[in-house]
């Protein structure tokens, strides 16, 4: 008797993680944005959300908490409920940069979540005023040498992508490049146009038409394949910098001890809302990429590869703890 009774209390504990995936999600789902409403993560974060309701039947209400350099949205998923009702959508920097860049962090990346899904990538095109004599990387660097100091490149702001892959290249090429912050990327790309920098690592998506008028060029996308947006510019990889890639990612995030079940719902779910139709059209407009995501058990590998990668790349621009 006292065996049968053990035996079943054991097949309801096995149970009761497949049960709650297949209950889950029970109400309402927070997708959390650490950036403003408007924006491109925004936008994507809107459009899963629609996907998600679609399938799972329940409420996935974006909510935008700004503030602090995305610490403070990270910080309140990394302390509700592991119970997958809310989520974070992370960019990479939030993950990865922000543990080099600030002297404290109010949440750890490695420890405080459960990565879902790494889903979608953002590569930049690197491209030069039209009037500099530059149409090609090797050009660059000739430049580049004879003018040490002399060519600028605008940015987003100290330690993004934008940043960092303008330390990457300079350190690639053995130059010494001119790093100029700028509040936002419209402003920097602007610059650009009008000589006052001479290039910049941009969104292909808004580049693109300047490109087309002839007001840019384009060197090169930063990822290591060709962008929807830009089909005819080739990766850095091959265009001169053998390996370089710079891409920023969003990485979908639960609060740590979520149910590993329901963390691999989320996971197979999100994949199947990528290829959803008009989702790929919607991708492409935004400049984004869609990748196809590590496994549950492979993520935690994929962000402590690249915590070190941009860790060091931030450590030799020199803004480590800076923040």
């Amino acid at each position: 008797m006292r065996q049968g009774l053990v035996a079943a209390l054991a097949a309801l504990l096995l149970a009761t993680p497949a049960a709650r995936a297949q209950d889950y999600p029970a109400g309402p789902v927070r997708l959390v944005v650490p950036l403003g409403a408007g924006g491109a993560m925004d936008t994507l974060a809107r459009a899963l959300a629609g996907k998600l309701q679609d399938r799972l039947g329940k409420p996935f209400v974006v909510e935008n908490i700004t503030g602090g350099g995305t610490l403070i949205a990270a910080q309140t998923v990394a302390k509700a409920a592991p119970d997958g009702q809310t989520l974070l959508i992370a960019p990479s920097g939030l993950l990865t940069t922000n543990l080099a860049l600030f002297k404290q962090l109010p949440y750890d990346p490695r420890a405080d979540f459960a990565p879902v899904s790494h889903y979608v990538e953002i590569a930049f095109v690197l491209v030069v005023n039209a009037a500099l004599p530059v149409h090609s990387i090797a050009d660059l660097v000739k430049l580049a040498k004879e003018k040490p100091g002399q060519i600028t490149y605008a940015s987003t702001g100290l330690g993004q992508v934008p940043h960092l892959a303008g330390e990457l290249l300079a350190r690639q090429t053995g130059t010494e490049l001119a790093h100029v912050p700028y509040r936002g990327a419209p402003q920097a790309l602007l610059d650009v146009v009008a000589g006052h920098v001479s290039m910049t690592f941009a969104d292909p998506s808004v580049a693109g038409q300047l490109i087309a008028e002839g007001k840019i060029r384009a060197l090169g996308v930063s990822s290591k394949i060709r962008v929807p947006a830009l089909p005819d510019v080739p990766p850095l990889a091959e265009a001169g910098l053998p390996g370089f890639e710079a891409v920023s990612w969003h990485m979908l995030l639960a609060p740590a001890a979520t149910p590993k079940p329901v963390v691999a719902k989320l996971h197979d779910e999100i994949a199947l809302a990528l290829v959803a139709p008009g989702m790929g059209e919607q991708l492409t407009r935004m400049g984004l990429t869609p990748v196809k995501s590590e496994s549950v058990e492979d993520l935690p590998a994929f962000l402590r590869k690249e915590i070190e990668r941009w860790g060091a790349i931030v450590t030799q621009a020199g803004i480590a703890g800076t923040q």
